[in-house]
C-alpha cells in the first residue's frame, strides 16, 4: 500500500495522534502524595464523537503497550469491526508512567515518583473532560488495562456506562509480584541496561504464556544437537525468550517498565475502602470478565471471585473463559474468541 493509500485509509477511520497538557502548568498530586509538575498524555482517537458525546469507548493498554491499540488489537479495533470506528468514537491513551509520549521517567532527571492505577485513571478522566466525553459507553482493557477499567468503574462510576476486565484481578496476587520482584531485581543489578531489560522480559514471557504451548512450540530442540554437551548452547526456546528481550529493547524504556511493574504489584481495589469485597461493591455498571484457561499470572480462578463479588453487589457481570495455549497472552492473540464475547456485550449497552 503507498502512502496516499495510507493517508486515505487514516483519513477514513478519522484516526488522529495527538499529545495534551492536561495540568497547564499545575502540579499531578499522586495517590502516595508526590507531585509531578505537569502531566502530559499521548492519546490516539479513531471515529467521531457523537452529537450526544455518548459514544466513546476507552480502551487501557497492558504493561508494555501503547496508544496504538489498532495495531495491538488489529483484529479487533477498525471500521465494521467488533469495535466498530464508524460507530463509536474509540480512545486510548499512554499510561502515566510509560514511555510513549505521556509524562513519565524519560523527561526526568531526578527518580520518577511511584504511580498507582488510581493514578492513571485519574490523568484519564482529565482526559475525558479535555475531550468532551460525556461517559464512555465502555472502558476496556486486559491484565494492566484490566486493572484500570475496574478503577474506572469505582473511582468515577457515573462517566462509564460498562467495563470489560479482561485477564486481570481485583488485588495483585504474591504470584504475580513474586514474578515482577525478579524483573525488576535483575534492573537493578545491572542499572537498568539493554541487556538487564532484556532478561527480565524473559522472566515476565515465562508468566505470559503456558506449559503447552512452550511443549508444543519448543520441545527440547538444541539449537545445535550435534554440540548437546557444550554449556552455552542454547535450547530453541532460550532463543525465543532472548529475541522477545531485544524486540522489548527496540520500542521500551527500563525506567518506565520499573514504574508501570510497580503500579501493577500495588494494584488493590479494596485499598482505603475497607477491603476487596466493599470496593467490588461499588462497582454498579454492566461488566463483562474474560478470563484464558491457561493463564497461570491471573488464573480463572481470580475472575471467577470477581464475578461472584460484582454479582454479589447486585451488579449485571458476564463471565467467558476463552480456550487457549497462549496463557495470558491470549487476551491479545485469540481476537476471534475476545470478538465474539465484546460484540455480543457491547450489543447490550445503552
Amino acid at each position: 500500500m503507498n502512502t496516499k493509500d495510507n493517508t486515505d485509509k487514516r483519513d477514513r477511520q478519522n484516526h488522529r495522534s495527538e499529545s495534551v497538557n492536561l495540568t497547564n502548568g499545575s502540579p499531578f498530586v499522586l495517590t502516595s502524595g508526590h507531585r509531578i509538575p505537569e502531566v502530559v498524555v499521548q492519546y490516539d482517537s479513531w471515529g467521531e464523537l457523537s452529537p450526544e458525546k455518548d459514544n466513546a469507548i476507552l480502551l487501557c493498554h497492558a504493561l508494555t503497550g501503547d496508544s496504538r491499540a489498532d495495531k495491538w488489537w488489529s483484529s479487533l479495533v477498525g471500521e465494521s469491526k467488533v469495535i466498530d470506528t464508524d460507530k463509536y468514537f474509540v480512545v486510548c491513551s499512554n499510561v502515566l508512567g510509560g514511555c510513549d509520549g505521556t509524562t513519565g521517567p524519560v523527561e526526568y532527571t531526578e527518580d520518577f515518583p511511584t504511580v498507582t492505577i488510581r493514578d492513571m485513571v485519574r490523568a484519564q478522566e482529565m482526559l475525558r473532560e479535555h475531550l468532551g466525553v460525556k461517559s464512555w459507553a465502555s472502558v476496556i482493557g486486559g491484565s494492566m488495562g484490566g486493572m484500570q477499567a475496574l478503577e474506572w468503574a469505582i473511582m468515577f462510576g457515573e462517566r462509564v456506562r460498562s467495563i470489560a476486565p479482561i485477564c486481570t484481578t481485583l488485588a495483585a496476587t504474591p504470584w504475580q509480584i513474586a514474578f515482577s520482584a525478579v524483573g525488576r531485581n535483575i534492573l537493578a543489578l545491572d542499572n537498568g541496561s539493554e541487556e538487564a531489560l532484556s532478561v527480565a522480559r524473559a522472566v515476565a514471557m515465562i508468566s505470559y504464556r503456558s506449559d503447552r504451548l512452550f511443549q508444543d512450540k519448543f520441545g527440547r530442540t538444541l539449537s545445535t544437537p550435534d554440540e548437546i554437551y557444550e554449556l552455552w548452547n542454547k535450547f530453541e526456546v532460550e532463543n525465543y525468550l532472548k529475541h522477545q528481550g531485544v524486540s522489548l529493547n527496540r520500542r521500551f524504556n527500563s525506567a518506565s517498565y520499573l514504574i508501570l511493574n510497580k503500579a501493577m504489584d500495588l494494584h488493590d481495589i479494596g485499598r482505603n475502602r475497607g477491603g476487596v469485597e466493599k470496593a467490588a461493591a461499588l462497582i454498579n455498571v454492566p461488566t463483562l470478565v474474560l478470563s484464558v484457561d491457561s493463564d497461570i499470572l491471573y488464573p480463572v480462578r481470580l475472575q471467577e471471585e470477581m464475578v461472584e463479588l460484582i454479582l454479589a453487589g447486585g451488579t449485571s457481570c458476564h463471565h467467558d473463559i476463552l480456550k487457549s495455549d497462549y496463557g495470558h497472552d491470549g487476551f491479545l492473540i485469540e481476537a476471534e474468541q475476545v470478538g465474539e464475547s465484546l460484540s455480543s456485550f457491547l450489543a447490550g449497552i445503552k
